[in-house]
């Protein structure tokens, strides 16, 4: 993998363990020399990760719509800064661009992309794989809720398996560079999971 995709909030938590993370996460993308694509955001986990990967000397490439630009939200000190028109846009170009995703803590906006990639790859649109790194617990419950799907039969198994998780940054890397994306031939089964 030589470019992750980070989704994560523009915040930055109520916890220091939230921004001691993403400077871990970003520390290791530099030393293994692994060009972090975010949402080019200069606020919250967004700046602290692009901050932290420029810091350690390596490559940081953002993607961000006008409107957020405008707003003055945008990190104007990143290598490479790709203004989109809409939302989608900007969600389509980080994919395209990446060769994995992971998701730290952040909000709505965290949650749409993680669950957008999921069910791209799920529908087999990519093989790419997927990462949680799940700060101090804060993903247990949406992984919870992953399973329950499975247990109430509408996730398969091989679908939950697509979602890797780890509270290390470095480990979820290893875990993601290990990945095998499953068989997406049959994702649905009329019959039931």
């Amino acid at each position: 993998m030589q470019h992750i995709c980070v989704f994560c909030g523009a915040n930055s938590g109520g916890d220091p363990v939230y921004r001691e993370v993403a400077q871990a996460l970003g520390q290791v993308l530099a030393d293994r020399s692994i060009e972090l694509i975010y949402g080019a955001g200069n606020v919250g986990l967004m700046g602290i990760i692009a901050d932290q990967v420029l810091a350690s000397g390596g490559q940081v490439k953002g993607v961000i719509p006008n409107f957020l630009m405008q707003k003055e939200v945008g990190h104007t000190g990143i290598q490479e800064l790709i203004l989109t028109d809409t939302m989608h846009e900007r969600k389509q170009i980080m994919a395209d661009l990446s060769d994995g995703f992971i998701a730290m803590p952040g909000g709505m906006g965290t949650m749409d992309e993680l669950c957008e990639i999921l069910t791209w790859g799920q529908l087999g649109l990519h093989n790419k794989p997927i990462g949680i790194l799940n700060v101090d617990g804060y993903f247990t419950p949406l992984l919870e809720f992953f399973d329950s799907m499975v247990e109430k039969k509408f996730l398969h198994p091989k679908n939950r398996a697509m979602v890797l998780s780890h509270t290390d940054p470095e480990e979820l890397l290893n875990l993601m560079d290990q990945y095998q994306p499953p068989d997406v031939e049959k994702w649905l089964d009329r019959a039931g999971v």
